[in-house]
């Protein structure tokens, strides 16, 4: 018999016998016969090396996990990471940001520290501080030109998130911001399965007010109702835009649907923030 696994470990559309993707058994069992993932199970492919609880080892010193998370790309989500890492850094708060995009890593230049390097010591890779000391760790540090593409396939990509969580020696912080790619993929389920013991204690989602990126951030809603994430609230980018020359506001992006206010009252969330340009 297989042993039980948390619900959280098994894939959306797996049957119901499934015995996690982290099970000896993983794609081997009858009742695996059939499913999509059989065969990314059976190779070992998803099977974690790194336990939750070394992850929670690692991060004891870390008092606060926000995911930034949105089903869209493109609404800003980087930028909400940056403004609200520098918020908390303002009110002397102890930062530290993840950028967890691992094929489109774009934070280290938002905080101003492309270019940097990490370096690597007995207690893990030293993470790169900002002017105002906010800790940034993205594997725009570890390419050899920024021009680099990252061509992995899922199960590097979640070694990576793995290295960024073990191996980086974060410190005492109050706040650890996670920077996500869009959709619900495995970056997301890494990050969710990793954090099982040391727990994420909220996300924030990021959208913008057009009814084809709110569609999108539905989907990461109810990606979080799943997985049991915590929702602190939602954030509208890109709410209006005011001409620099004659004031004017326009809305580049109608609401024609309500915008990030009427799916935080439908969804019963707080909407946190517009944010014009």
């Amino acid at each position: 018999m297989a042993p039980m696994v948390e619900s959280n470990e098994i894939p959306e559309n797996a049957p119901a016998s499934c015995p996690g993707p982290s099970s000896n058994d993983a794609g081997k069992l009858d009742g695996c016969a059939g499913c999509p993932n059989q065969k990314l199970c059976s190779s070992g492919e998803l099977k974690s090396d790194v336990s939750p609880a070394e992850v929670k080892k690692q991060l004891s010193g870390v008092k606060n996990k926000i995911l930034v998370l949105s089903g869209k790309g493109g609404v800003g989500k980087s930028t909400v990471t940056a403004e609200i890492a520098r918020g908390l850094a303002n009110l002397d708060f102890s930062v530290g940001v993840l950028d967890v995009d691992v094929c489109g890593p774009s934070l280290s230049r938002i905080m101003g520290v492309n270019g940097e390097t990490v370096h690597k010591s007995s207690s893990g890779w030293s993470p790169v501080y900002t002017l105002d000391d906010i800790a940034v760790m993205s594997i725009d540090f570890l390419l050899s030109s920024e021009e680099d593409a990252v061509i992995w396939r899922g199960a590097k990509k979640n070694g990576m998130i793995k290295e960024f969580l073990c191996s980086v020696d974060w410190g005492d912080l109050d706040y650890l911001i996670i920077d996500t790619p869009p959709g619900t993929s495995d970056e997301h389920l890494a990050i969710v399965s990793l954090f099982k013991q040391s727990k994420v204690n909220g996300a924030v989602i990021v959208t913008t007010p057009q009814e084809v990126a709110l569609s999108d951030v539905r989907k990461e809603i109810s990606f979080c109702r799943k997985l049991k994430i915590p929702m602190i609230g939602l954030v509208e980018n890109m709410a209006s835009y005011t001409c620099t020359k004659c004031q004017t506001k326009s809305q580049i992006f109608p609401a024609t649907s309500g915008g990030g206010a009427a799916l935080a009252a439908s969804e019963n969330y707080s909407l946190l923030l517009f944010i014009a340009t």
